[in-house]
């Protein structure tokens, strides 16, 4: 079979130990009922949270400890182009086969859960999640109801400030939320200098939990900055988490509308 890099995974079996070294992939494994396969993760896994005492912890997304990889003997390494190092990825495939994720789109998310329905032979169950957030998707679309878009900064961290801009899976979840995304005219996470950008027009701005930990004392910070702006913090994991996770996304996204109309 094919990753979403379109690279050829030759595998002659179903892969019984699975290493993730992504965390939104080790909790679509876990919904996919492959829990009891998942041998290794990173220490970045936190759902669900007690992972982290029944799993091999082999590092984190950027850096792992080759050497435990190999000792779990695993039959395949899960990545992801964006989440993992190409350094890293080489070096894994000496020890198994791995596969590469690529999501950028709501599409892409759902063809890696049916990916892994094929790959790991759960197709049953994946088929089901697939129908189940598609759903989601359009009763979501039917409760916004074509409202106008607004235009709304995503930043994801700080000092340097950090924004996630368009060709990102976070860039498309705004757009199903009808959010313009205020640096579309960017790509992927550029740094933003903020008294040198031109926010003035800004109706939102959204601190995202992740990967910076922005919470609420952080608004203060930045209003300054975006003078007419609505300031929020966001649960990061609805919005840069794609695979199962999209199951509970849609119903916060709801509620963020509703407080982003109640500000």
């Amino acid at each position: 079979m094919r990753d979403q890099l379109h690279r050829q995974i030759v595998i002659d079996k179903t892969p019984k130990r699975i290493i993730s070294l992504v965390p939104s992939q080790t909790e679509l494994l876990v919904d996919l009922g492959l829990e009891v396969a998942i041998v290794g993760i990173t220490k970045f896994c936190a759902h669900p949270h007690h992972l982290k005492t029944t799993k091999t912890i082999v590092g984190g997304t950027k850096q792992v400890h080759f050497d435990k990889i190999k000792a779990l003997n695993p039959d395949i390494i899960l990545c992801n182009k964006e989440e993992n190092t190409k350094e890293m990825i080489q070096e894994l495939e000496h020890i198994a086969p791995t596969h590469i994720s690529d999501v950028n789109t709501f599409s892409d998310a759902l063809e890696l859960i049916d990916l892994y329905g094929t790959l790991f032979s759960t197709e049953k169950i994946a088929n089901q999640l697939v129908e189940a957030i598609a759903q989601k998707k359009s009763n979501f679309e039917a409760y916004l109801n074509d409202q106008t878009a607004k235009n709304a900064a995503y930043f994801i961290w700080k000092e340097p400030w950090m924004v996630a801009a368009k060709d990102t899976f976070i860039d498309e979840m705004m757009q199903l939320n009808g959010f313009e995304n205020y640096f579309g005219n960017e790509t992927r996470y550029p740094e933003i200098i903020l008294d040198k950008a031109k926010t003035e027009s800004a109706e939102f701005v959204l601190l995202s939990t992740e990967p910076f930990p922005f919470k609420q004392d952080h608004i203060q910070t930045i209003q300054p900055y975006f003078p007419n702006a609505k300031i929020m913090v966001v649960d990061g994991e609805m919005f840069s988490w794609y695979g199962s996770r999209l199951m509970k996304a849609f119903d916060y996204f709801k509620t963020l509308q509703e407080e982003s109309r109640s500000i």
